[in-house]
C-alpha cells in the first residue's frame, strides 16, 4: 500500500507545540497523495487502543511512535509501546529498542550547529565547554551514532546547511538515512518523506522495513517532483 512515509509528525493530540490535529494530518496526507504517516509525539505514543481506533477509520497506514528528549539530543523511536522514565538516557533507550524488535533514529543531529540556535545550546552538544564540530569528520566519534539505528539527513525543520552536515555525517559512518517533515501544522507535511523499497500494510511491516534498511529519504513531493534527497 504505502512506499512513501513521512517519519516525524507531531500532532495536538501528544505535542504541545502543534497545532496540527489528526484529523487534518490525514485529509492533507491524502491531498498529498501520502499514505504513510508516522505520528512522533513529544509525549510518548498514543494509547494504542485509542490509536487502532482512530487508524481504523482511514485508508492511511499509521505508525504511533514517539519523539524522546535524550542526553544525546532527540530521537525518534519506534515500535515501543509506551514512554518510560530512562528513555531521557540514550543508551536505555536503544537498550528497549533492541528487546523490543524497535528501532531509534537520531533526529535532526546538527539543528542549531551551524545556525544560531536560540537559547541554549545544540541538542546534541549541550555543554559550553564540548566545542561545536565545524566539519564532518569532527562529528564522527560522537556516542549517538553507536546507538541510532539511523540518522534523520532530510528534516522539514532544520535548515539546508544542517541537513547537508548530517549527511555528510551518516555518508562517513556508512549509517542508514532517513527524512521527515517534522510537522506541527499542515503547512509543511510531507516536505522530505522516507522512501520504501517494497510496500508496507502494518505497523509490524513498517518495522520489518526499517529493519531491512532498504529505504532512503525524498524531497519535492508537495510540488509533484518527488526524487531522492541529494543534498
Amino acid at each position: 500500500m504505502a512506499r512513501l512515509f513521512d517519519l516525524h509528525i507531531h500532532t495536538t493530540k501528544g505535542s504541545a507545540d502543534s497545532s496540527l490535529s489528526p484529523e487534518d494530518l490525514v485529509l492533507e496526507a491524502e491531498r498529498l497523495g501520502l499514505l504513510g504517516l508516522c505520528i512522533t509525539e513529544h509525549s510518548g505514543p498514543w494509547d494504542r487502543h485509542e490509536f487502532q481506533r482512530f487508524a481504523s477509520r482511514h485508508n492511511v497506514v499509521l505508525v504511533r511512535a514517539m519523539e524522546v528528549d535524550t542526553d544525546m539530543g532527540h530521537m525518534l523511536a519506534f515500535g515501543l509501546d509506551r514512554y518510560q522514565s530512562g528513555f531521557s538516557r540514550a543508551a536505555e533507550l536503544r537498550h528497549a529498542a533492541d528487546a523490543q524488535g524497535g528501532f531509534v533514529v537520531s533526529a535532526h543531529p546538527f539543528r542549531g550547529v551551524l545556525s544560531a540556535p536560540g537559547p541554549g545550546r545544540p541538542y546534541l552538544y549541550p555543554s559550553e565547554t564540548e566545542p561545536l564540530p565545524t566539519c564532518p569528520e569532527e562529528a564522527l566519534d560522537h556516542p549517538v551514532f553507536r546507538l541510532a539505528h539511523a540518522i534523520e539527513v532530510a528534516n522539514g525543520g532544520t535548515v539546508d546547511a544542517e541537513n547537508r552536515f548530517a549527511m555528510k555525517v551518516a555518508g562517513l559512518l556508512d549509517l542508514p538515512v532517513t527524512g521527515g517533515s517534522d510537522a506541527h501544522s499542515t503547512h509543511g507535511l510531507g516536505k522530505f518523506v522516507t522512501v520504501f523499497r517494497d510496500e508496507v500494510h502494518t505497523e509490524a511491516e513498517f518495522l520489518k522495513a526499517l529493519h531491512s534498511k532498504k529505504f532512503f529519504p525524498a524531497v519535492g513531493l508537495r510540488t509533484g517532483e518527488l526524487r531522492p534527497y541529494v543534498p
